[in-house]
């Protein structure tokens, strides 16, 4: 007979593509619809319900907001029966609400579940984030490094010219230098208006195209990145960025007391962790939510770090049970 109190990665595994999936096929209602909220507040709805019935003893880590900010799903919540193992939890029940209110490609439902513990609690500020995918040495690139180094390193790591790299990008005024200067060694850009954490997903993946993604973004959004890289394999580092004393007292408020470190993959996600994330629009990585009279199907990615296992679901279901 199991410990309740140990993290049954296998066991819970399916139960956590549940919760993605219900939040997909929520905000799938709303796609191109303009609203970005209330296609958010689905999500939030639906991936709330779904992750009150796991028997797991959840802890909101990475969320909504703070609980000032968010009504559900807000950072420190808890969530589940309470009769199970104790877990961080780390979610955007929808990436890419703009994507999402506009039909834009990439808008995804994240969830990633570990022990306790086991993931940064990053507060609600900016991260530079720079990510490769699987085979490459530790430091091949780094964030001292200048864009056009990162662009050179990665090329000599791979045996090609700086010609043959794709480098994906936030497209944000605050990037114009950035993408200039890597632009200007050859390599190529694809730039994503939101959704970071697909942007970084796409580098492990080789049928996207993606060797490197380099940029600003949201923390909790770079933790949930971590995550995905601990099953897909590959690299990402992270350092918080505070425009504020606001900011820097939200990073003492989660922990955080050196402000200039630099996080490595298994720093920002110290433990092995369980990753599913459900397509809403179409996207490099998965199908969109599919809709016909009477029926919506969806497809999961769902992913164990302890063991590397990466699986497709696809779920079909009648629009009544949704």
């Amino acid at each position: 007979m199991t410990t309740p109190s140990i993290f049954q990665d296998r066991m819970l595994s399916l139960g956590l593509a549940r919760v993605s999936e219900a939040a997909a096929l929520a905000s799938a209602r709303l796609v191109g619809h303009g609203d970005e909220k209330a296609a958010d507040q689905a999500a939030v709805n639906a991936m709330r319900e779904q992750l009150n019935m796991l028997d797991i003893a959840g802890v909101v880590v990475i969320g909504e907001g703070e609980r000032d900010e968010a009504p559900m799903l807000f950072i420190g919540e808890e969530v589940g029966t309470g009769n199970g193992p104790g877990v961080d939890i780390a979610l955007d029940p929808l990436e890419g609400t703009t994507l999402t209110a506009k039909d834009m490609p990439n808008a995804l439902t994240v969830i990633a579940m570990g022990p306790r513990g086991s993931m940064l609690h990053a507060p609600d500020v900016y991260m530079d984030k720079l990510a490769i995918g699987p085979g490459f040495d530790t430091d091949t690139v780094t964030l001292e490094m200048t864009p056009a180094e990162r662009v050179a390193a990665l090329a000599s790591a791979k045996g090609c010219e700086t010609s043959d790299i794709t480098v994906c990008i936030l497209e944000r005024p605050r990037h114009e230098n950035m993408i200039n200067a890597v632009r200007a060694t050859g390599a190529s850009i694809r730039l994503i208006t939101d959704g970071d954490v697909a942007g970084v997903m796409h580098c492990a993946d080789p049928s996207t195209g993606i060797d490197m993604y380099m940029g600003e973004g949201g923390a909790p959004e770079g933790v949930l990145a971590a995550a995905a890289l601990k099953c897909m394999g590959g690299q990402i580092y992270g350092q918080l960025l505070f425009r504020n004393d606001d900011e820097k007292g939200r990073a003492a408020k989660a922990g955080i007391t050196d402000l200039n470190r630099i996080y490595s993959r298994d720093e920002m996600v110290t433990q092995d962790v369980i990753f599913a994330a459900t397509g809403v629009t179409s996207g490099s990585l998965l199908a969109a939510v599919h809709r016909e009279p009477g029926w919506l199907e969806c497809e999961t990615l769902l992913m164990r770090s302890k063991t590397g296992s990466v699986r497709r679901i696809n779920y079909r279901t009648p629009v009544h049970t949704v």
